[in-house]
């Protein structure tokens, strides 16, 4: 085993499927950065709110006021650098660090499609993705190699496959294979598409789609490692997320995706992009293929090795966290995020908050429409972290009104996945008395009803 671990490590390969990957990472990042700019939604969602859901233990990130648009500008021309392979290193920790900064200013906007492009542009800062087709390349022929560890282009293959994994193991489960739900209530709602609306109202396509949609993420990983079967899963890959585009208005992830499985093809089609890339900007490709393998010194390469086995051990055990709690997962929502669980659930909550003044008795109810936006009140209806960080927020409001001794109830009532709704927060406990933390969340009642599965 230590003779096949140690020759593993010792193998080389073209570095060209990691410069196609850094060159369309880079362009795609860029154009979602730009779409997001466009369509308005960094004034709507971070300067407008007046308030801001933070993560734990992130509550000191916050959006920028106005300066928040030079954050997403120096996002933006991160990406191209790392396009471009230009000051690479510098281009890929910006990246990282100003999307990541982004990705935690408000908890409302989290989706699990950020999350893989954070860790994901955390993992490139590490790989010599620029040392072939770059302008770094170009400019030092000493960082010039044709040649880098398999290594490096097979941990990007890995973190494909365990999102694709661990996305089909969530699926196992009683409410979306037995119950097709949520599907049962998402796929309705497409009955103006062309030839398709019809038969999404059909019960035995919502069905289909639950089945199908689970075995594809357990099985795509493998069809696309073993060369026989690459080709139909490239197939299988961009049928499936051109549907899910099609059907759910998820932005840029599934070109993301589609554009991402193409590492898992061998060097022949990458140089073949590449030729046609360096025809469209007229630099001869032959000037990087200088034969040069990329060798690390022993001690450089055992830091790095070291690092990303612990990088991918905590990605393989972080998604498991939930079994550390009590109670369905679906609707505690503790251990949810981060974990790969893709639109497993449709919940709708209803949170009415009321301040008790503990001095006089006096009680009112709060308009949450006077703090939240739409989204923001949507989004907190139905989790309880939301809740608690938002009555904390109504607390310190009202102690600045002048009520000393404040207390903040909330009744609240969440239906999931086209269940009845029922009550979600005991309406008797004082949120103010509960601290956000990885603790199990005691204030959440009971669930009633039961989902089998992972």
């Amino acid at each position: 085993m230590n003779n096949l671990i140690s020759n593993y490590l010792r193998k080389d390969s073209e570095a060209a499927p990691l410069a196609v990957f850094r060159i369309f990472f880079g362009i795609m990042m860029f154009g979602s950065i730009l779409r997001f700019w466009l369509n308005g939604w960094i004034e709507k969602l971070y300067i407008a709110p007046d308030f801001f859901f933070s993560y734990y233990g992130f509550e000191w990130v916050k959006p920028l006021g106005y300066f928040t648009y030079l954050l997403f500008l120096l996002c933006a021309i991160s990406a191209l650098m790392i396009a471009f392979g230009y000051k690479y290193r510098l281009a890929a920790i910006t990246f990282f660090l100003s999307f990541t900064y982004i990705e935690l200013m408000d908890k409302t906007t989290y989706l699990n499609h950020y999350y893989f492009i954070s860790i994901l542009g955390f993992l490139l800062i590490f790989l010599p993705a620029a040392s072939y087709f770059s302008v770094d390349a170009y400019r030092d022929p000493k960082k010039a190699f044709q040649r880098v560890p398999s290594w490096c282009i097979d941990s990007i293959k890995l973190l494909l496959a365990m999102v694709y994994f661990y996305a089909g193991l969530a699926k196992i489960n009683s409410d979306w294979l037995f119950r097709a739900m949520p599907l049962k209530i998402w796929l309705p709602s497409n009955y103006d598409l062309p030839l398709l609306g019809d038969l999404l109202q059909q019960e035995w396509v919502h069905y289909f789609f639950s089945w199908t949609g689970m075995i594809y993420d357990l099985a795509i990983p493998f069809l696309l490692f073993f060369r026989k079967t690459r080709r139909l899963a490239f197939v299988l890959v961009v049928i499936f997320h051109v549907l899910t585009r099609i059907l759910f208005p998820i932005g840029m992830f599934p070109y993301i995706m589609i554009v991402s499985a193409l590492i898992f093809f061998d060097a022949g089609l990458h140089h073949k992009i590449l030729q046609k890339i360096s025809g469209l900007i007229k630099i001869s490709k032959a000037r990087f293929d200088n034969a040069k393998s990329l060798q690390y010194l022993p001690k450089k390469r055992k830091i790095l090795l070291s690092f990303l086995s612990l990088f991918f051990l905590i990605q393989f055990l972080f998604p498991w966290r939930y079994l550390l709690y009590p109670g369905e997962l679906f609707w505690t929502e503790e251990g949810f995020r981060f974990s790969w669980r893709v639109m497993l659930m449709e919940k709708a909550g209803y949170a009415q908050f009321r301040i008790i003044d503990r001095e006089n008795g006096k009680s009112f109810y709060v308009n949450n429409g006077n703090f939240l936006t739409p989204f923001q009140e949507k989004q907190m209806s139905f989790q309880p972290d939301f809740i608690l960080q938002y009555a904390h927020f109504l607390g310190d409001h009202y102690r600045k009104k002048g009520i000393e001794q404040v207390e903040v109830y909330v009744d609240s009532h969440v239906a999931l996945n086209g269940r009845k709704s029922t009550p979600f927060i005991n309406p008797r406990v004082n949120l103010l008395e509960h601290q956000d933390t990885f603790r199990q969340k005691t204030f959440i009642l009971p669930f009633n009803d039961t989902i089998k599965g992972l």
